[in-house]
C-alpha cells in the first residue's frame, strides 16, 4: 500500500462534520489519557493489527488519538504522530458505522491537530481506501512510496511480514 500526501493549509475545517455527527448522537473528540484502556480494548478487538500504533498515540500528553463515541461506546478511532512524526493513522471505524461521516470527521480533527503543530503537509501511511482520502482532503499518492515503512514488519509470532 502506498503513502499519500495532504496539504494541511488547504483543509476543510472539521467543525461542521463534527457538529453534524453530534446531532446524530455521535461524539468525535480527542481521547483522554484515562480512557487508554477502553480505547485500546476497542482497537485490539476490532482492528488488532493497529493496536501497537494506537498505544503509541497514548504516550503523548495530550494523546494523539481521537475517538468516535455512539451510545457510550467507541465506534471509531484515528491517530496521528503514532507511527512517525507528521503521519496520520492508523484509523478505523466499525463496519456497521461506515458511511455516516465518522471517518472523515476523525481524519479532519487529526489533520487539524497536525496543522496546529506547524506542519504544512502530512503523510497518510500505507493507505487502503485512497479514493476516500482523495475526496475527503485532496490527498495525492506519493510515487514510489510502496511498500514504504511497513515493508518488513515483525508480527507477534516474531515473523517478518
Amino acid at each position: 500500500m502506498a503513502d499519500m500526501l495532504v496539504k494541511l493549509y488547504e483543509l476543510p475545517e472539521p467543525d461542521s462534520a463534527v457538529a453534524a455527527l453530534a446531532g446524530a448522537g455521535v461524539t468525535c473528540r480527542r481521547a483522554e489519557s484515562f480512557e487508554r484502556t477502553a480505547v485500546l480494548d476497542f482497537v485490539r478487538q476490532c482492528f488488532p493489527d493497529w493496536s501497537d500504533e494506537a498505544a503509541a498515540g497514548f504516550s503523548s500528553v495530550p494523546p494523539t488519538v481521537y475517538v468516535a463515541i455512539d451510545g457510550g461506546k467507541v465506534v471509531g478511532f484515528a491517530c496521528y504522530n503514532a507511527t512517525r512524526p507528521d503521519y496520520f493513522g492508523p484509523t478505523g471505524v466499525l463496519e456497521a458505522q461506515r458511511g455516516r461521516g465518522i471517518g472523515r470527521a476523525l481524519l479532519l480533527q487529526c489533520l487539524r491537530a497536525l496543522r496546529d503543530q506547524g506542519y504544512a503537509y502530512a503523510i497518510i501511511g500505507g493507505v487502503g481506501p485512497a479514493q476516500f482520502y482523495e475526496k475527503a482532503v485532496g490527498a495525492t499518492l506519493i510515487p514510489g512510496s510502496e511498500p514504504g515503512i511497513y515493508a518488513v514488519m515483525l508480527r507477534p509470532s516474531g515473523d517478518a511480514r
